[in-house]
């Protein structure tokens, strides 16, 4: 058929004359369908049959579909900027703003329906540009895609924004005050033993300040019990001021507030319950708290009401896909897949744009697999070799998979490889051997998969491009072909993408074939209950039990999915964090087995939010697994959900559907605390610039902005300060030759006024809590380094508050930065849940765009290497002086007391972080990458390398040790003492270290799980979560995995005296360049 031509008015409407003057009412019946001419606001005019029932909001999808096949559909703006118009059966001109009524409800006059453009755009187009600003993405660009799975998202988001933005609107002042400045709470009320042993006589020390604008400065101490209540503390801390400050107005109408930060103790729960508190008396225990007491007035409580003005033409309107189902859109009928008995199969047709050398004859082959997560679930299937002609070589072979259509599960990948046939394995890329040929051999050239059911659960059918992602050299070695892990999204780079043209069988002439629903498969698996389950044994349970405890990455024999299988339902009783295991021996390429096991999810218990993490990783793509996953998740408390948070963001690229419960769960949560927004946001916008998730990611922010809009001026104000960032390091990168002259342009630069303007009255963008007033360009400098980062230094928008340090870095990838910093937090929070603070100091590093980002300064800090400069004179020897660190510490302690307690920090944390970078295999561990801070916390920087990816030097590793600890940290453990039994407690913080991350091994390498296939280099596929399970020793007993660990621990005791030498190397070779 081909493309529909417009009718010109005059015709259009003579056809409509011959309908009855009646409209859609006769004198007799309604018709179920009637044909409606639509006036299109492009003078293009659409005759269309509907359904006499079909609600305004479904007519209009439908017509929306049918209009892009016609002239001048680009001219149209999405479907929510039109609503109906027509003329009635008393001549009246209706403007039709409610799209719930129905068609015969309406009855226009003719059957004639005007689509007309909204009033009160303006506004819509405004915040539509800054959206699109925001985000790096012009909207109008997924307009443009004209794709019903895009328009379909973002109809459903708007419905979830919707519902959010109304109930935000119904909160109190105070509960507004705690989605936009929302307070770290703990959750458990009872103050752990590591902190009640800091507290004197068990009270906390409190210093108020009363915020006044008279110039009297007054402060009063108080001490209190730790279950005191805030509002009862305000009450008591008022009546104490009002003898010193004239307090005319009630107490509620005055808050607490953390000096220098936007955070309001505002809860009604114990004092101590604050983390604030927390980690200001474990920081210094014997230094009164501060706190500060501000009228209400002075709380920045911004409600946009954009959203009204929005939606005062659209209020009536509704999700058009809310009442609609499939067979009411489209006059097709459906038979269900699981009837379809036929083998799998699909044509490959031809391939073009293949760039190869045209030297010589090339041939190549496409290899085609199906698979569930990771799983085949049939052997791949080759083409024949084929020639290549001026890019081009034509297939057109069908390929026919080991598998009925029936027994495909809902989440299945094509997975499509193309490779150049090569005679020799000499090439860098080669792969094996080509069946019976063993002389020729496969180069990967490009991969593509696509999903085998639609967004809406149809199955494909018919003829398709799919648009291939390029194998690339460095690649070559962690990209398994086919890639199964790799996106559902087709190369957007049209235009040079290698092309694929698949044709999918259709296996009705007819009908289109649709997945069953879970109501359809629950009510199956009811109707066929399980004859093979096995009465329980203590034996048999037992060694159930020991299968629970392992880690993800150890795979099951088929005697023991069998054994799970067959005890299902009595671990679903009594095993329940089972789970994980039982779905691996699921034969999801059994519809019965399928349809069981999610039965089984509806009546599993809900296992706790860390054990949930695991399901969404990409081993478990069934959506019903998924969707029960986010219910576990739901209890999760804000603080935790930030802790994983980059997991969780990153968890999306696993998902083969743009909606999901995923992104419905972290959107809705997102929009009820503004700090979780923030960084939802930031998670997001730093991978804009990668093809694969632009779009997805691009809906996502979208929604994100128009549920919260108020919160876009804020990030409107950070984006512009990054932009300014980046263009005052073009500035250094221009001059910087001659260092004097860089920096003498960097702050001219910072203080012209487009750049000041820019540069101030923002909130941090790794902290939100801290508001930016303007920059102190004075003390702004760049870093010596390779990428030279800039040293940016501003001053803080509260008076009570501190300088604000930060580290803007170009050219650097920071995404395994984040993900290292964020597992040594998850790491202490593991600790301190066990009752042990090990005096962590994992600061803050936020990836903000493509090699772009900013990292939190720690002031009071040196690198070791400076130290060791400082205190050895000499730079070749001063790596050997062990004394230099000790030395360097009593310089900054200069107390018997303070000297002590600054080893003990030194202490705890370098045993903490001992064992974290043994565990997740830190590399590139010398003396420019550890700090230590005056009060003795040792910290490490810079994580370019983990999970065991050492440097190498011609094929020999530079670092062999497990994990640093030197001579001269030795001799700071034990105030300069051989032997002592400060080592030895030493010694046992580290064990308890290990032992409790080992507890939590397969959370551990579950989180790392959820990042395979993201984008990092080093996490690229189950091999690299190898490194996990050998440092954990997971296979081990306890007491065994405990051996292993102090024999390694020895080892790098016994070698220090190597580390030292290799720093002694790195500070020479940094010295002569």
């Amino acid at each position: 058929m081909g493309r529909p031509r417009p009718l010109p008015y005059s015709s259009q409407l003579m056809q409509g004359l011959g309908m009855e003057l009646g409209g859609l009412r006769g004198p007799h019946s309604t018709p179920s369908t009637v044909q409606v001419d639509f006036l299109m606001p492009n003078s293009i005019i659409i005759q269309h049959h509907v359904s006499t029932s079909a609600t305004l909001a479904e007519i209009k999808e439908e017509l929306w579909e049918r209009a892009s096949e016609y002239p001048l559909f680009g001219t149209l703006h999405e479907l929510s900027a039109y609503h109906f118009a027509c003329v009635s059966q008393r001549s009246e001109t209706l403007e039709l703003m409610d799209e719930t009524k129905c068609l015969q409800e309406i009855n226009p006059f003719l059957c004639v329906l005007k689509v007309v453009e909204r009033k009160g755009n303006e506004t819509e187009k405004l915040l539509n540009l800054q959206i699109g600003q925001l985000i790096g993405k012009e909207l109008q660009k997924f307009d443009a895609l004209k794709n019903p799975e895009v328009n379909e998202f973002r109809w459903k988001m708007k419905a979830v924004c919707d519902e959010v933005v109304a109930s935000r609107n119904k909160l109190t002042w105070t509960e507004q005050v705690q989605y936009q400045y929302p307070a770290r709470i703990a959750a458990n009320e009872q103050l752990p033993n590591y902190i009640l042993d800091r507290l004197q006589d068990e009270q906390l020390l409190l210093s108020v300040q009363f915020d006044t604008a008279m110039q009297v400065q007054s402060t009063f101490t108080f001490r209190v019990r730790p279950d005191m209540k805030t509002v009862d503390f305000l009450d008591m801390a008022l009546a104490k001021l009002s003898i010193t400050f004239v307090i005319e107005e009630a107490a509620e109408n005055y808050v607490l507030k953390t000096p220098g930060k936007e955070e309001y103790l505002i809860a009604d729960v114990h004092l101590s319950q604050y983390m604030y508190i927390r980690e200001y008396v474990c920081q210094d225990q014997f230094s009164p708290i501060p706190l500060v007491i501000v009228h209400r007035g002075t709380i920045q409580v911004d409600i946009d009401n954009i959203c009204e003005r929005i939606a005062d033409g659209v209020k009536h309107m509704r999700n058009s896909f809310s009442g609609m189902t499939l067979s009411k859109k489209k006059n097709v009928t459906f038979i269900s897949s699981w009837s379809i008995t036929d083998r799998f199969s699909f044509q490959i047709g031809t391939i073009t744009k293949l760039n190869l050398d045209s030297d010589d004859q090339k041939e190549v082959v496409v290899e085609a697999g199906l698979y569930h997560g990771s799983n085949a679930l049939c052997e791949t299937q080759t083409t024949q070799e084929v020639s290549v002609r001026d890019g081009e070589a034509v297939i057109e072979e069908t390929l026919s998979f080991g598998i009925d259509v029936c027994n495909i599960p809902r989440s299945t990948r094509v997975c499509l490889a193309i490779y150049e046939v090569t005679r020799s394995a000499k090439a860098t890329k080669a792969r094996s051997s080509i069946g019976t040929r063993p002389e020729l051999y496969k180069n990967p050239l490009a991969w593509v998969n696509t999903a085998v059911y639609d967004y809406r659960n149809q199955l494909k059918g018919g003829s398709m491009s799919l648009y291939a992602w390029k194998i690339y050299e460095d690649q070559s070695g962690d990209v398994g072909m086919p890639n199964p892990l790799g996106t559902l999204v087709s190369n957007p780079d049209h235009d040079q993408a290698v092309t694929l043209t698949v044709s999918f069988t259709k296996y009705h002439p007819t009908s289109a074939i649709i997945f069953p629903s879970r109501d359809k498969i629950i009510s199956t698996a009811k109707e066929n209950p399980p004859t093979d389950e096995m009465v329980p044994t203590v034996s048999k349970m037992d060694e159930v039990r020991q299968i629970a405890e392992r880690d993800p990455l150890t795979e099951l024999h088929e005697q023991e999915r069998k054994l799970i299988w067959s005890l299902r339902n009595t671990c679903r009783q009594k095993i329940p964090h089972l789970l994980p295991k039982l779905l691996q021996c699921v034969e999801w390429d059994n519809n019965a087995e399928v349809a069981e096991m999610i039965a089984l999810l509806e009546e599993w218990p809900k296992l706790s939010p860390d054990r949930a993490l695991e399901l969404l990783d990409y081993a478990y793509p069934e959506p019903a697994v998924r969707s029960y996953a986010i219910e576990c998740l739901a209890p999760i408390s804000d603080d935790d959900l930030l802790l994983y948070l980059l997991q969780l963001v990153q968890a999306l690229k696993h998902e083969n559907y743009l909606y999901c419960h995923l992104v419905e769960f972290l959107l809705n949560r997102a929009l009820r605390n503004m700090r979780i927004g923030h960084f939802f946001f930031w998670h997001l916008r730093s991978e804009m610039h990668v093809p694969s998730v632009s779009i997805r990611f691009g809906l996502i922010l979208e929604a994100y902005c128009r549920g919260s809009v108020e919160h876009m001026k804020i990030l409107l104000r950070q984006l512009d300060a990054l932009n300014k960032f980046k263009e005052v390091r073009g500035v250094v990168n221009d001059n910087r030759s001659v260092r004097d002259r860089a920096e003498r342009m960097m702050k001219e630069y910072m203080n012209q006024p487009h750049a000041r303007s820019a540069l101030s009255h923002f909130l941090n963008p790794i902290d939100p809590m801290y508001r930016i007033s303007n920059i102190n360009s004075d003390e702004c400098k760049f870093k010596d380094s390779k990428m030279a980062p800039l040293w940016l230094v501003f001053e803080n928008g509260d008076s009570h508050g501190k300088k604000i340090y930060l580290l803007y870095k170009y050219g650097d990838d920071l995404r395994q930065d984040m993900l290292t910093l964020q597992m040594i937090k998850i790491m202490d929070k593991l600790w301190k849940d066990h009752g042990l603070d090990l005096r962590m100091n994992p600061y803050s590093c936020m990836s903000t765009d493509n090699r772009e980002g900013i990292i939190q300064v720690v002031l009071n800090a040196e690198t070791i290497a400076n130290i060791q400069r400082k205190k050895g004179v000499f730079s070749a020897t001063c790596a050997f002086r062990k004394g230099s660190l000790l030395a360097w510490l009593k310089d900054h302690n200069t107390t018997e007391a303070m000297l002590n307690k600054a080893i003990q920090e030194f202490t705890l944390s370098c045993a903490g972080y001992c064992v974290a970078t043994y565990v997740l295999g830190v590399a590139d561990r010398h003396s420019d990458n550890i700090m230590i801070m005056k009060n003795g916390q040792l910290f490490h920087i810079d994580f370019g390398h983990i999970l065991g990816h050492f440097k190498e030097k011609f094929g020999i590793k530079r670092e062999r040790q497990p994990f640093v600890l030197t001579h001269d940290f030795i001799h700071v453990i034990t105030k300069g003492r051989t032997r002592s039994e400060e080592f030895i407690q030493f010694k046992s913080y580290c064990e308890q270290a290990f032992l409790i991350l080992r507890r939590y091994g397969s959370f551990i390498i579950s989180l790392f799980a959820m990042m395979i296939s993201t984008g990092l280099p080093e996490l690229q596929s189950e091999k690299d979560l190898d490194y996990l399970k050998e440092t954990l020793k997971l296979d081990l007993t306890e007491t065994d995995a405990l051996e292993h660990f102090r024999s390694k621990f020895d080892e790098a005791l016994s070698n220090s005296w190597k580390t030292s030498v290799n720093w002694a190397i790195h500070s020479m070779a940094k010295n002569n360049r």
